[in-house]
């Protein structure tokens, strides 16, 4: 289902990386990389290998943020091709919209509980990112 997919994740809550690298160590053909900071994956990034298939980003960050992130990776010719989904507790309107704009792919909310979680993730992760066009309808995470 995932041959080879290798993910960057980048979040500062502890929490919410434990509990995705459980749901990401329960898939076969998966490599995942976290880092803590968004200065991490930025370095991660410019010093491969490995290189990442796709990259989850939470936005609020001590340092260099979500934000910031974003938009240094788009702000190049370097990781453009890499799909972006920002995986955040901040879900309102104005916050989506920014990151549309800055050009990540998709959307991810966090979602309260572990089953929702975990679905979110997988369901994200069985996107197949080499046809997926980001539009206004798709790029937001909708719970089925």
């Amino acid at each position: 289902m995932h041959p080879n997919l290798t993910i960057f994740y980048a979040d500062d809550d502890a929490e919410d990386l434990y509990f995705f690298s459980e749901v990401v160590n329960t898939l076969s053909g998966v490599s995942l990389h976290t880092v803590d900071h968004g200065d991490a994956l930025i370095e991660a990034l410019y010093n491969p290998p490995p290189t990442p298939n796709i990259i989850f980003l939470d936005l609020n960050m001590p340092g260099k943020n979500g934000f910031d992130v974003l938009r240094e990776l788009r702000g190049g010719p370097n990781f453009n091709d890499i799909p972006v989904v920002v995986f955040s507790t901040s879900s309102d309107e104005k916050t989506v919209e920014k990151t549309l704009a800055l050009g990540a792919t998709f959307y991810l909310p966090k979602q309260e509980n572990y089953e929702s979680f975990r679905k979110s993730i997988q369901y994200t992760l069985s996107i197949d990112w080499k046809s997926f066009r980001t539009t206004r309808e798709n790029f937001l995470y909708a719970a089925a």
